[in-house]
């Protein structure tokens, strides 16, 4: 790959990926005190993504990766998107701003597999080519986050703000699609279904017990996680941390770091013990949250921020690997897709509405009983980390191939 195609690809991750984190992170934070909406309706609010989650394979892989190319069609969602952005700042009913929000994550969700997609497309070796380009996304997240704090949209005055700073890029990143190399579509070669779309064609390998025990335990700790995305911000607002969005970054920033290690950590744990401390991390990391709103314990916040990195890579990571190398060569995408489905689509969705509800019952006018809020997904993570240590078994010939 030479190097303009190389900043083309990384300048468009940076861009997409800073879209995301600049009024995603913060919105539980702006319903809740600029909008006054309640926790249930925080929660049905984050659902949307989980919505467009679902519906997103249609769009991707019956239509716009069939009939449009590629950076068109990208450069499309994003310019309405950011229209989409902007309206979202103009109405304080909850069902005005539902819908527009809804609209618009059905604009963005498909650009995730869409830059993938381009990205995919310039490479001949993606597994060591691709890592380097993606990172940018992660660093776009960051550059958001820290945005937040530098330009002040974290008071209840001020983060409106958060949806015109992304608004703003999403219209840039529409134009600069344009600029993207061509990537033509696909030949309408076979007879795209809604089951393939979904990678329910990959229903089969259920049959294993391991590979099941990976999906249902995927599904059932993206509840919990719910709480982890939608509320952490309010919380760390609502505790007195200044310029909680910048913080927050440093999830992301552990992120990098446990990518970077996660090669050893195969050959010296495996599988199983890499995803059983992910999840654990996970539980951990809500006691912190829990007990850290307490000057004494105030490390407990940020150590429950730096967890971040370790319970999205050792499971949510590890968890991709494990399932494109269990896969047979037909169903790799498939199976890939259905996991998808289940976390970011179902599991997501459910969350959003459990999260969202023992936050309204856990709320006394609007003070926040934090501590007893936490505990819940605590303990849910606790209990699917139970189930997966009992009845998940590593499969040492498919993960040779990972050590």
């Amino acid at each position: 790959m030479n190097l303009k195609i190389r900043l083309q690809l990384s300048s468009m991750m940076f861009f997409e990926y800073f879209i995301w984190g600049a009024w995603y992170v913060t919105m539980g934070t702006y319903l809740g005190t600029t909008l006054k909406f309640d926790g249930l309706q925080i929660g049905i609010a984050y659902g949307a993504m989980a919505i467009a989650s679902m519906i997103s394979p249609f769009l991707v892989g019956m239509i716009a990766d069939r009939f449009f190319a590629t950076e068109k069609i990208l450069g499309v969602l994003h310019l309405f998107g950011a229209v989409l952005l902007y309206l979202c700042t103009l109405f304080s009913e909850f069902s005005a701003f539902y819908l527009v929000l809804l609209a618009y994550t059905l604009c963005y969700m498909p650009t995730l597999a869409l830059t993938n997609s381009i990205s995919f497309n310039q490479m001949k070796d993606p597994e060591k080519e691709f890592p380097a380009i993606r990172v940018l996304g992660t660093v776009g997240w960051i550059v958001a986050g820290i945005a937040i704090g530098v330009f002040g949209l974290e008071t209840e005055a001020t983060l409106k703000g958060t949806y015109h700073m992304a608004a703003i890029m999403s219209a840039i990143m529409g134009v600069y699609c344009f600029s993207l190399p061509h990537t033509p579509p696909k030949k309408k070669e076979g007879k795209v279904t809604i089951s393939k779309a979904l990678g329910l064609d990959a229903l089969g390998m259920l049959k294993d017990k391991s590979f099941a025990v990976l999906f249902i335990a995927s599904l059932l700790i993206s509840i919990p996680l719910s709480f982890y995305y939608n509320f952490t911000n309010l919380y760390l607002n609502e505790v007195g941390m200044e310029n909680a969005a910048s913080k927050m970054t440093l999830g992301q920033m552990s992120e990098i770091g446990f990518m970077l290690v996660m090669p050893f950590c195969f050959k010296k744990l495996g599988i199983k013990k890499m995803m059983i401390v992910g999840m654990a991390a996970w539980a951990l990391r809500y006691v912190f949250f829990g007990y850290g709103d307490n000057d004494a314990f105030i490390w407990m916040l940020y150590g429950g921020i730096l967890l971040h990195g370790i319970c999205y890579d050792f499971f949510f990571v590890t968890g991709q690997i494990y399932v494109d190398n269990k896969a047979p060569d037909n169903l790799k995408s498939s199976a890939q897709g259905m996991i998808t489905f289940a976390t970011y689509g179902v599991g997501m969705f459910i969350g959003s509405f459990v999260s969202g509800k023992v936050v309204e019952v856990y709320s006394q006018s609007d003070i926040h009983l934090w501590k007893e809020i936490w505990i819940v997904p605590a303990v849910a993570s606790g209990v699917v980390l139970l189930l997966f240590t009992l009845f998940f078994k590593d499969d040492k010939k498919k993960n040779e191939a990972v050590n």
